[in-house]
This record gives structure tokens, sequence and C-alpha cells, in this order.
């Protein structure tokens, strides 16, 4: 009897639990749309880890007359330029082979070339979250529709997750415009820091696992790439403004400040007292400034610091920066690049000191990486700022990993990468999800993070 009743619970375990099917690759097409960028890629990730990215294109609506993102502007031009993009996307599915042709595996496209037989994706992956509802919207409307016609599940991810995993995709990907930039990164295991700085986020987090980013650091009002961008349009020349193609006027900014390169000792910048210009002409010298950009928290001391080691503060640089211009009509270009200068070397070494606080506390003091993802990292300076300051307090044998620059920035290509990682895990999306205007990442946050909001579906993983 025990042998006839152990072979039926196996039976009827083998019924209840999926067993998982083995893919040797997994192709996804993904869109971002949670700002202003409307984003398409096209992303396969081979049975050996390895990932090619077949398609991949941004179009960035203009807002450069309304000085910032405007939202109407932006869903407007989601709503033009997505279907558009997904169509380009269509010709650059992999093409079926011989022993493909089947119709619940392929998808017929028509193009400019004629007709041919390509491979269907496995699933539809859209930034759920967080962003801008309407923008949001658009992305998560459109992919939905593509897996309902394809009979594909739907993936939406959270947009910070796939900022923190960027670093993985760029070690998978065998892309041809990345150069040397694979062979010099690393896909980082966890655990693993994570510095996200960009337009709307500033946050220091430790990310344990796939769902689990535990927020160490966070702002306390703007974020650091916002601050940066109106900062610009107090500094720049009003002539050099109106050349910027984008009201993400950060990159224009550090070209400003630093004309030829910026320097190798770049967190020493501002600092030098007697020197009137450094090598290639870049001005530091402070023999004409009457100014100064306070530090955010240095009045307290360092036992205030270490009281707001969880916080991060940008709004008084930027405060400061407009004050000196408004305070200067007749100002010229010299000191406009000075206070350039200075702007982005007191943020910057604001965000050194948080990674430095958390780096000697108890939950990250033994991790060996920090990655640094968003669109204010693709600043060079801000690369040499947390180098050098990390060096001179003895973490030199911290890896810093930077994504190359276009992959820094809001991108499908990301969204697609952490699409397939969660795809992998088990996670699916219900049809009836809806897109999210604030989602975080941290499990301990109000709304449980990633995995604590309503819509996802666990089957058995890949």
């Amino acid at each position: 009897m025990r042998p006839a009743l152990s072979c039926s619970l196996i039976r009827r375990f083998r019924s209840a639990v999926p067993i998982p099917i083995q893919r040797r690759h997994l192709l996804t097409l993904a869109i971002e749309t949670s700002c202003d960028d409307t984003s398409v890629a096209v992303l396969e990730k081979h049975g050996n880890g390895s990932a090619t990215l077949h398609f991949h294109s941004k179009i960035t609506s203009d807002n450069r007359s309304y000085g910032g993102v405007y939202p109407i502007v932006a869903h407007e031009s989601h709503q033009k330029n997505l279907a558009a993009l997904v169509n380009d996307a269509l010709q650059s599915l992999p093409l079926a082979k011989d022993e493909q042709l089947r119709s619940d595996n392929t998808v017929a496209v028509t193009g400019d070339k004629g007709r041919s037989v390509r491979k269907k994706p496995d699933f539809i992956t859209a930034t759920r979250g967080p962003g801008m509802r309407a923008s949001l919207i658009t992305g998560t409307d459109t992919a939905k529709g593509l897996a309902v016609g394809w009979q594909v599940p739907f993936l939406g991810v959270n947009h910070m997750q796939a900022h923190a995993l960027t670093p993985r995709l760029i070690a998978a990907i065998d892309t041809p415009d990345l150069g040397n930039a694979r062979s010099l990164e690393t896909n980082p295991g966890f655990p693993f820091l994570t510095l996200l700085v960009s337009g709307g986020h500033t946050m220091l987090v430790h990310s344990k696992g796939l769902c689990v980013h535990h927020i160490l650091a966070d702002t306390t009002d703007i974020a650091i790439g916002d601050m940066i961008d109106k900062c610009a349009r107090d500094i720049l020349p009003p002539s050099l403004l109106q050349t910027a193609p984008d009201v993400m006027y950060g990159p224009l900014l550090e070209k400003f400040a630093f004309p030829s390169r910026v320097p190798e000792n770049s967190h020493q910048v501002g600092k030098a007292a007697d020197s009137s210009r450094s090598d290639g002409g870049r001005i530091i010298s402070k023999a004409i400034r009457d100014w100064k950009i306070s530090t955010p928290y240095a009045r307290s001391g360092s036992e205030g610091a270490l009281s707001h080691a969880d916080s991060f503060s940008f709004s008084g640089i930027g405060s400061a920066a407009k004050r000196v211009v408004e305070q200067k009509p007749d100002i010229g270009e010299i000191e406009r690049r000075q206070l350039a200068q200075e702007v982005m070397r007191v943020a910057f070494e604001h965000l050194a000191s948080r990674v430095l606080l958390a780096l000697g506390g108890p939950e990250a003091k033994d991790t060996n990486t920090l990655v640094v993802s968003g669109g204010v990292a693709s600043n060079q300076y801000l690369k040499r700022v947390l180098r050098g300051s990390l060096d001179e307090k003895g973490h030199r044998k911290l890896r810093l990993i930077f994504p190359p620059p276009r992959y820094c920035t809001d991108n499908a290509a990301m969204i697609a990468w952490t699409g397939i990682e969660m795809y992998e895990a088990g996670w699916r999306t219900d049809l009836s999800a809806m897109a999210v205007r604030k989602w975080a990442i941290d499990p301990k946050a109000e709304d449980g993070g990633i995995l604590g909001i309503g819509g996802w579906r666990n089957v058995a993983p890949l």
C-alpha cells in the first residue's frame, strides 16, 4: 500500500506544480514612456546568458518653450511617436528559421522591403511606474494591446529597478555601439550599492536581490538632476542656452564648466587657493569670487551630518546659485564658469558623503560595488569626484560601475532587460494592472515595494 500511495501523491504533486519550460532564448519588445522620452527596444537573451539588442530608438518631446518637462506636451509626443517606433521595431524582430515557421511563434511583418516572417516576442514589457501617469498609460496600454493581439504575456516593470539593473544589461549585451564598454563592465552580483541620480530621483540603494532594494538615503526636497537643470538655466549665457536640443540642460552645463575636458583632479576643483586657472584653460580661480555655495548639512557639524546620513538636499544649492546671478546682472563668462563648477562640485561631494557614510554603516560596509545610474550618471565630472572622494577615504578597492551614457538616461533597453529578469523569475503582470505614478523599490516602503502593488502573477521560474 505504501508504494502505491507514494506514487499517487507524486502524481498529484506533479500535476499541481507547473514544470518550468527550459528556453534557449527569450525575446521581448519593450516600451518606456515614464516621462518625456518615447523609447522602444527589441532585446533577445540567449541560452549562454548573452543578449542581443536588435532595436533601440528614442524620441524626446520638445519642452524648451516651457523651460522644463510639460506633461501635456510629453503625453502628446508619446501618442504621436510610439506607434511609429513600434512599427520600426517590428522590422528588426529576428527572422524566423524554417524549423520555427509556426503560426503560434511567428509574426508576419510588412515593411519597405516587402513581407517577412519573424519571431514573435515571448512577452511584451513596458514601464508601469513610477512616472507621469498619462505618459505611462500610453506605453502600458500599447503594450497590453500587443500582448493581447499576439497572445503572449505582459510584464509591467519598475522604472527605478531598471536603472539599478542596467549594468547587468551592459554585461550581457553584445551590441557594437558599446565599443570597449562591455569589456570594462562586469555583471554586479547581489548585493551591491546603487546610486540613482536623475531629474526625478536621488537615492542611495542597497540592492540585495532582483526585487529587494533597501533605500539608505533619499532626497528631502528636489532631485539632483532637476537642480542641475534649473541652475543651468540661471548660469548659462542666454545665447548658449538657446542651442540646447531639449530641456535636459545638465550636459550643456558640464560642457560649459569644463570646455576642454574634465580635469584629472576633479574632486579638487574649486579648492585651489592661489592658482588662477587649471590646465586647458579651465578657470578655477577664486580671485573674482565674492560668493559661496554651502554644502548641505555642513553647518550641523559632524554629529549633525551623521544625523542626516539618510538624506540628500539640493534645493539650497540651486537657490544660492540663483541669488549669485540675480545679484550680478553683468556677471561675466569666467565667473559663470566658476559658478557652474562650484555648483556641481558641492552637489557631487554631497552625494559622495552619503555613500561614504553608508559604507561605514552595518548594512553596506561589506559591499564592494557601487553602481551609478540615471541621467546624471553620464556626467564625467561626477565620476571623477566620486572616485577621488572614495580613494581619499580608503575605499580604493570599491568598484564604480557607470553604464555608457546612452544607457544612463531613460531608455527601453533597460526596461527590456528588467522584464527578462522578472520573467525568468516567474513573474507576469495581469492585463487589468494599471500604471502607477508612485512606486517604491524598497519592500519596507508603505506600498510594499516592487512586489507590493497589485497586478502580479507568479508562475514557475524558468
